[in-house]
């Protein structure tokens, strides 16, 4: 039998830890326990205590999330969440546009997060909508829909503002003694890839040297290569498709120039890291407090990831930290995070279950 990719060996700085987050909890109970020497911030802090309410929605390719917090001293405290998968984006690389199915799901989703942004009293609020609305042909139409059933003004995103709003998530979760930072975000229909320079003492918030948007996510490559039965040449397709859209990017910004010397840390923001990081850790159940701000290696990553290759589609929804809604998505989110960590062998990877909405809330709180 063909053996599946997973074997690699990778030299690096390793660590141990564990992560950060049930959704009614304040941030400061949120943290994780880090490594030796690693210290956690927040950027920009706003030290403030407030009764007001806001709210951040992130509507993706494939899943529909809502956070409603409250303002507490440099962070926030979760008042309400609701993370649902709605498949957006399903078959929209073959039609260009958003299926019947996938906006009726959709919208069940945001009329639940509708009523619940109507019960919190919201001060201020921005719901934003990614790669699935970019490109679909429909998506005026969609969202005038959603803002007349649900009164919700959902507005499209740019590549550039997601890759700004995910650093603003994820930026506490840095390593503020490794000067630069690769942080990417796996999500449904494309793929954020931010290079960052860490702000010195002198300033608080790191500084965005470049970022692009790989045109391609689970969604789209499991539409593209099947997901209920991936082989090894599938999967090595996959791979070597991502890593043939890295290279310019690779190749503007030299970053693996600064990796030899250790210069350079990774974060990866997305379901895949986050998924693997809990099968990783043999959760009985997904708890963000285990995952968000766990350290990850990159031969823990290829064993994971040859561990969910080795099963069927039932193997792995048996898993509790995969489950069902992610079994057929979870083979192509490994073979866009083994390209990324073949192209830069880091060694190893910090885990944030946080990116867009966290990155709103900031935001929304410091204005």
């Amino acid at each position: 039998m063909e053996k599946w990719p997973g074997s690699r060996q990778q030299t690096g700085w390793r660590g141990s830890g564990r992560a950060s987050g049930a959704p009614l909890l304040p941030i400061a109970a949120l943290q994780p326990q880090l490594p030796p020497g690693l210290e956690l911030r927040e950027t920009q802090p706003f030290l403030r205590r407030s009764a007001d309410n806001y709210a951040a929605l992130d509507l993706g390719t494939n899943n529909c999330r809502l956070l409603v917090a409250r303002p507490v001293g440099a962070g926030f405290r979760v008042v309400d969440a609701f993370s649902r998968i709605v498949r957006l984006g399903e078959g929209l690389t073959a039609t260009g546009a958003l299926s019947r199915e996938a906006m009726a799901r959709t919208l069940d989703a945001l009329r639940i997060c509708a009523d619940k942004i109507a019960a919190k009293h919201i001060t201020a609020g921005r719901y934003v909508a990614t790669e699935a609305c970019r490109r679909a042909a429909n998506c005026d139409a969609f969202l005038a829909r959603v803002r007349e059933a649900t009164g919700l003004d959902i507005e499209t995103i740019s590549t550039a503002e997601e890759a700004r709003l995910v650093v603003s998530g994820c930026s506490p979760l840095l390593n503020p003694r490794i000067p630069y930072a690769i942080v990417f975000d796996i999500g449904g229909g494309s793929t954020e890839i931010i290079w960052l320079r860490l702000a010195g003492s002198r300033r608080r918030r790191p500084q965005i040297l470049g970022s692009v948007s790989l045109p391609f996510g689970v969604v789209t490559l499991t539409d593209r290569y099947g997901g209920d039965e991936v082989l090894p040449p599938a999967y090595r397709m996959m791979v070597a498709e991502t890593a043939a859209a890295l290279v310019p990017f690779e190749r503007t910004h030299r970053i693996l120039r600064h990796v030899a010397p250790a210069r350079v840390q990774m974060l990866g923001s997305s379901g895949t890291v986050t998924t693997l990081a809990g099968v990783h850790l043999a959760l009985p159940r997904y708890t963000r407090a285990l995952v968000d701000g766990s350290i990850l290696t990159f031969d823990q990553i290829a064993e994971v990831s040859a561990h969910l290759a080795g099963l069927d589609l039932e193997g792995r929804a048996a898993n509790p930290c995969v489950g069902r809604e992610r079994a057929d998505l979870v083979l192509s989110g490994c073979a866009i995070l083994d390209a990324i960590c073949a192209t830069w062998p880091v060694g190893q990877l910090r885990v944030a279950d946080r990116g867009v909405r966290e990155g709103i809330l900031f935001d929304l709180m410091r204005s």
